[in-house]
């Protein structure tokens, strides 16, 4: 299914100029010239908060990138994100741009250039500019996702999301990467991902994944991923959507395996999963997602099926705030106090249901027969 998405991905490539622009950014650290790529979302709004993702290797990598990033935001799977890309392909500037000395592994001039241009103009400028989140993502390709992992060497980094797409990695990296990931208190997405035949640092990669993949730590959320049959071209268009789908899983809507296997399996409150699952959201991404209708329906089934009558109320109040127009939260009062054993309540309750506006599966005649079946069994 990834794979197909990916695939899709490439096709919206085209409509991408209209959203997109190129500008040439003046860069006192580098003191030169360099093009840089941006995509603001089409339904751009100061009063959000939108995450950040730097592309590297944007000349081949920003469209794939934006791209994938619509196509996911469209159908749920991410939010609504910034992404710029900074072109490296003129005159070989990549080669300059992330250059390491061979016997140390650590960046050369030009590339602690290239570094603190990047963390100290381009990103201010954006959150200057823009209103962005504090969630921060890169992309990198061969030696440029090889030259992203030097911000995790930083006390703290830059970014919390990595996307290392075939790294060709620098003298002792694949010992450095894993050291720096269990030394970080914070969160970490670090995504690897190569293809099924790679070249002499294949097994240099195996074993920084072996090292990684031995890290027991709540706050490191890795994935490696070998696509059989990729090459290194192809490579690229897997590995960007299979990692947007890793890193933005805490903001997909519950899915039914989500459901059954999370939700239904609790020993506590239905409600609690919710509650956590949008506050996780928040502390993550830096801003505040407003509850989707098919997670309160999830929390209401459940509440049902393990017959969880204190959830109720406080889903009921969620559905007052985020959908205040609608009936939503009183119906669902309403059978709080009915399963409660307090009638004059969930009777007066329903009516205040029955005034609103329907919604998804809940209709006035549901109100109405509620209010009607109280009437004849309490007389009301």
């Amino acid at each position: 299914m990834l794979r197909n998405l990916s695939i899709f991905a490439l096709f919206l490539c085209a409509g991408l100029s209209a959203q997109t622009t190129q500008e040439t950014f003046e860069s006192f650290k580098l003191q030169e010239r360099r093009d840089v790529r941006y995509y603001i979302p089409e339904d751009y709004d100061a009063n959000q908060k939108y995450p950040v993702i730097v592309v590297l290797d944007g000349d081949y990598l920003f469209d794939q990138t934006v791209a994938n990033a619509k196509f996911y935001h469209k159908f749920h799977g991410m939010p609504a994100s910034i992404v710029v890309g900074v072109d490296q392909n003129k005159n070989g500037l990549r080669y300059q741009d992330c250059a390491f000395e061979p016997d140390t592994g650590l960046p050369t001039e030009k590339g602690k250039q290239f570094f603190e241009f990047l963390g100290t103009e381009l990103i201010p400028y954006l959150d200057t500019n823009y209103s962005t989140a504090p969630f921060k993502t890169v992309v990198g390709y061969d030696i440029t996702a090889n030259f992203q992992n030097y911000w995790l060497f930083k006390e703290r980094s830059l970014f919390n999301a990595y996307i290392n797409i075939s790294p060709t990695l620098a003298p002792q990296m694949e010992m450095r990467v894993p050291a720096r990931l269990s030394a970080l208190d914070q969160q970490i997405f670090y995504q690897l991902i190569v293809e099924s035949l790679k070249d002499d640092d294949t097994a240099r990669i195996l074993q920084m994944n072996n090292a990684i993949q031995t890290l027991d730590k709540e706050n490191l959320h890795y994935d490696f991923t070998q696509f059989e049959g990729a090459d290194e071209i192809s490579i690229a268009t897997y590995g960007i959507g299979k990692a947007f789908d890793n890193i933005f899983r805490m903001f997909k809507p519950i899915s039914p395996k989500e459901y059954k296997e999370n939700i239904l399996t609790l020993d506590g409150p239905v409600y609690q999963y919710l509650e956590d699952k949008y506050q996780g959201i928040e502390d993550l991404f830096g801003f505040e997602k407003a509850v989707e209708l098919n997670d309160i329906m999830a929390i209401y089934a459940a509440t049902r099926k393990k017959e969880d009558v204190e959830s109720l109320k406080p889903l009921s109040d969620m559905c007052k705030k985020q959908f205040p127009d609608t009936m939503l939260g009183f119906y669902f009062e309403g059978e709080y106090y009915e399963q409660l054993g307090e009638p004059k309540k969930a009777f007066k309750t329903f009516e205040k249901a029955f005034a609103m506006n329907e919604i998804d599966f809940l209709t006035k005649e549901m109100a109405l027969e509620k209010i009607d079946a109280l009437k004849a069994d309490f007389g009301y």
